[in-house]
């Protein structure tokens, strides 16, 4: 009577182990492209939606918002950054969207750890500069900078 044990060596074992921990790895490569991918095409999209802003309150107020030592968008302990009539980019703890004299209710913030930096000497003009993670429409990686001419 001869015995036969049904089961896998150890050899086959450690195959498939390996085999799993490679596409692991390969999926969470694959997928960290894609999140980088996204945050960039995110900072794209936040720029031209700060350009469409901006030149809305040029075109009522006359000027751009001036901040000649640059301002990091979005960032403030008070709250919320709007862009309105009034003071440019502001910290409110409520951004009144409705009213006539906001341009931006909500300044967007970039979705990674960097910031979009605003700076405007004398309000006849103005530059954003955002940094890229990596290539995208022809831009990046590293800094790029929006202004009333476009994103360069």
């Amino acid at each position: 009577m001869s015995i036969h044990k049904r089961g896998f060596t150890l050899i086959e074992l450690l195959v498939v182990l390996a085999l799993i921990a490679f596409l692991s790895t390969v999926s969470v490569l694959a997928l960290g492209s894609a999140r980088e991918s996204s945050r960039d095409s995110k900072r794209l999209s936040d720029l031209k939606q700060l350009q469409g802003s901006l030149e809305w309150y040029y075109t009522n107020v006359g000027s751009y918002p001036v901040a000649p030592t640059g301002v990091a968008l979005g960032i403030d302990a008070n709250g919320t950054s709007c862009l309105d009539k009034d003071g440019g980019f502001e910290a409110k703890a409520d951004c009144d969207m409705n009213s006539d004299d906001t341009y931006m209710g909500i300044v967007p913030v970039d979705p990674g750890s960097y910031n979009y930096i605003y700076n405007s000497v004398d309000g006849a003009s103005y530059t954003v500069v955002a940094t890229l993670e990596g290539q995208i429409n022809n831009l990046g990686p590293g800094n790029i900078t929006l202004s009333p001419s476009g994103i360069q």
